[in-house]
Order: structure tokens, then C-alpha cells, then sequence
């Protein structure tokens, strides 16, 4: 149960179908003997999905060709450009509106890459978001720098733009906003604040593929904006990854750091190579990913509109709060979330809610913890670099600043949140969320 806490562990599960209904239910199915209709599952009632969920992710037989061209060709790597590595990019920019994009080998490259060409250095701070992959707070440690944490709104589950400026401090260089779940941040007042304090914004959009925001897309709407390609995400090859952005001179730096440091465009550094890596995205990888922008589009829809009837539904339902978004602005749901009351549901408590959903046929997850008291940051800042690069009253205050995050101790505590995959069912199916949920609040005190 403890790896289902876990974004990735919970997604593992999801993505097994019906077969995660054992482990949500204690290690055995519900029984499925006489009872009332309206009997939750846990106490002897029949679940109320009975079948499976979509799987993820999803191969079509039709993309082969293509791949299998690359594959037979001996051209697979891209450290010349061109190819398919460039139709890519050039048309997941057109996808999002932006001007240019380099496929990256992951979002955290693309992350890596984005802040070091952003100016983020050793000894510096960046402003991000606590409720997060830890892949955003690792790829600022692996610069050197201290990710400062804004607090959590728990009405969006995403950043709160009310609580950063009170962070920056003569070392801070970036804010790191998180379109967590694919939900966009409302990105006017942290952009207002960047301009304002002369700090470059880097959007983690890993979970943000075509999530809108007042007309934009996420990704476009700071300096750099980072991409995913895991294997959970909605446009998936494995691992893979994409830096997006508007800036000529921006996006040259990523094309030659992420191809191990070689000159490109105006771009020269200090003759032929400049510091890099090599964070290059395969030939293959991106016929395989090219081939998806159609059903990305398409399932993007289908997601938005579950999720629309969704929330409308869950809202009908006392102790059950659906995420709030910013005006104007559309989600596509890497995860559906929601916040439960406890004290709506007869005191029950969330891992009880949890445990009755799973056994009605809703496999869900609790999201994100606390991650900073889980030991990374307590190890990052006793290495040896860290003491070196920052006065020990700085890391002291900087421990005790993270006992000062209420919004999202209150989200990490509260939040239930469902796979995207399930938005991709029927809508029938869809109901079977809303109708589990009616009957474990109707039943809620004898399941305490």
C-alpha cells in the first residue's frame, strides 16, 4: 500500500486494470453475496463497476511502418539534427503554438537543460512548487541550487502566487511554476512577479500536454517551458522529453547544451562547444511520438469533457471538493483530483475512503506527501557542496521554512486523485465513479 502513495506506484497500479481491485480491497475481492443495492462493497455489497478500466498505454499497429523505416535505416541517434527527430519538433511546436522546440531524453533533461540556460547556477535559489513529481525538486539540487518552496493554494493544488514573493531572496534566479496534473498555474501574477524581481520563469509542464491557459498554451507562457514523454503520460514513448520556448537565443543554448555543448545558431559559446550533456531524444523516439498528436488531440477531449461532468457531479456531493481553475483556462488531466472531507463522511478517514473506493471498482491515489521531511533535502544540504556554497544560517532558516508550507501540508493530507485513463471510458462508466462515492458518503458512518 505504501507504493501506491506514490504518483508513479499508484499510476502502476491503475494501469493493471480490474487486478488492482485485490490490492485496494486488503488482498481479497469483495464478496459479491445478497445485500442491498446500495451496500458499499466493504461491508458485503456488490462493487459498482464491475468491469475494467482503458489500459495504458495503448500501441497501434499502424505506427510500425514508420518506425521500423527508422530502425532498418541505421540512422538512430540525432547528433546531426534532421530527420525525425526534427519533423518532431517542429510539429509539436505547431501543436502548441510556440516558435521552436528540442526533443529532450526526458523531462528532467529538459528541466536540467532549461534552468542551466536560464542562469540558474550553483549557489543560487529558485521558487517552485512543493506538490510535485520529485523530479522538480532534483533537477534544481542537481544544479546546485535550493528549491524554495511557495505554498500550495488548496483550492488549484497548484502554486500560490500570494506566498512567493515573501521567498525571494539576493540568490533567487528563477520560479519554477508546476502544472501539476496538467491543471495550469495561474501564471499572470507569477509572471508579473518574475518581471517585477528580474528572474527567469522555466514552466515544469511535464503533465501539461495542450493544458490551456487564458488562451495559451502551458509551456509557452514563461521563458522555457518543459515536456514529458514518460510512459504514463498522454503522450508517451517510454521516456522522452521537450523544451518549448519563443526566444531564438533561449532555444539555441538548449539545442547545444542538451547535444553536448556543440555550437548552434548564434550560439557558439567559446569556439565549437560550450559546457553540456548529452540529453538527445532518438530517431525512433520521435517517430513513435510524431505518429500520436492526432489521438493526443482527440483524447485530450474526451478527458476534458468526462472531467467537466465529473467535477459537476462531485460537486452535488457534500464533503467531496473539485479542484478550481483559473478563469479561463482548461486542464487536461494527467490526474483528476479532488479534496475529501473526512468530516463530511462521518469522520471516515481518507485511507478508509480510499480503501472503499478501490473496492467499488475506482482504483484512485492519495497524491503527493510531503516529500521534503522524506530525507533528499536533509542529505542535500549536509553534502559538502551545499556547505560550501551556502552560510549555515541560510540552510538552518531554510530547514525551518519548510515547516511553513499549511496550504500544502492541507492538500498533501487531503487529496484523492484517479488515473487519467479512466477519464477515457464511457460516460456510463463515469458514473460509476459519482454513484461509488454517493454510496460510501451515504454509508460512511458504518464504514468508520
Amino acid at each position: 500500500m505504501k507504493d501506491l502513495m506514490t504518483r508513479r506506484g499508484f499510476v502502476r497500479a491503475a494501469t493493471a486494470g480490474s487486478a488492482v481491485l485485490v490490492g485496494l480491497s486488503g488482498g481479497r475481492t469483495a464478496p459479491a453475496k445478497a445485500a442491498s443495492a446500495d451496500q458499499p462493497a466493504l461491508l458485503g455489497g456488490t462493487p459498482v463497476h464491475q468491469g475494467g478500466w482503458p489500459k495504458w498505454p495503448e500501441w497501434k499497429q499502424s505506427w510500425e511502418p514508420e518506425v521500423l523505416d527508422v530502425l532498418r535505416s541505421g540512422t538512430w541517434c540525432c547528433s546531426g539534427g534532421g530527420g525525425q527527430v526534427a519533423q518532431f519538433e517542429e510539429g509539436y511546436a505547431k501543436l502548441l503554438g510556440a516558435k521552436r522546440c528540442v526533443a529532450m531524453a526526458s523531462g528532467t533533461t529538459s528541466l536540467i537543460t532549461s534552468m542551466h540556460v536560464a542562469g540558474v547556477d550553483a549557489g543560487d535559489e529558485v521558487i517552485t512548487s512543493p506538490y510535485t513529481f520529485i523530479a522538480t525538486y532534483n533537477t534544481i539540487l542537481m544544479l546546485r541550487a535550493l528549491p524554495v518552496f511557495a505554498d500550495t493554494d488548496p483550492a488549484t493544488l497548484t502554486m500560490d502566487p500570494a506566498s512567493i514573493e515573501s521567498r525571494i531572496t539576493d540568490r533567487t534566479r528563477a520560479i519554477m511554476p508546476v502544472h501539476i496534473y496538467g491543471m495550469p498555474c495561474d501564471m499572470d501574477p507569477i509572471n508579473a512577479i518574475a518581471k517585477k524581481h528580474n528572474l527567469a520563469v522555466v514552466e515544469d509542464a511535464c503533465q501539461a500536454w495542450l493544458a490551456d491557459y487564458k488562451g495559451n498554451k502551458c509551456g509557452t507562457l514563461g521563458d522555457l517551458g518543459c515536456f514529458s514523454f514518460q510512459n504514463s503520460k498522454h503522450l508517451p514513448v517510454g521516456d522522452g522529453g521537450a523544451i518549448v520556448g519563443n526566444d531564438d537565443a533561449l532555444m539555441d543554448r538548449c539545442q547545444s547544451f542538451h547535444n553536448c555543448g556543440r555550437s548552434f545558431g548564434n550560439y557558439r559559446g567559446s569556439g565549437c562547444f560550450s559546457r553540456g550533456s548529452n540529453f538527445r531524444m532518438n530517431h525512433y523516439q520521435a517517430a513513435i511520438l510524431s505518429q500520436q498528436f492526432d489521438k493526443l488531440v482527440q483524447e485530450t477531449k474526451i478527458r476534458q469533457a468526462n472531467a467537466d461532468y465529473l467535477t459537476a457531479e462531485l460537486k452535488k456531493i457534500p464533503g467531496i471538493e473539485p479542484v478550481r481553475l483559473p478563469e479561463n483556462s482548461r486542464a487536461v488531466w494527467h490526474l483528476y483530483a479532488f479534496r475529501y472531507d473526512p468530516g463530511q463522511f462521518n469522520g471516515l478517514p481518507r485511507d478508509k475512503f480510499r480503501k472503499a473506493l478501490g473496492a467499488e471498482g475506482i482504483p484512485n491515489g492519495s497524491g503527493y506527501s510531503e516529500q521534503y521531511f522524506d530525507g533528499l533535502l536533509d542529505e542535500a544540504i549536509a553534502s559538502r557542496g551545499f556547505q560550501r556554497l551556502f552560510p549555515a544560517e541560510r540552510l538552518k532558516q531554510y530547514r525551518e521554512s519548510l515547516k511553513d508550507l499549511p496550504g500544502n501540508k492541507q492538500v498533501c493530507e487531503t487529496t484523492v486523485a484517479i488515473f487519467h485513463s479512466l477519464l477515457l471510458a464511457d460516460r456510463s462508466d463515469i458514473d460509476d465513479i459519482v454513484e461509488a462515492i454517493r454510496r460510501i458518503h451515504a454509508h460512511s458512518a458504518a464504514l468508520v
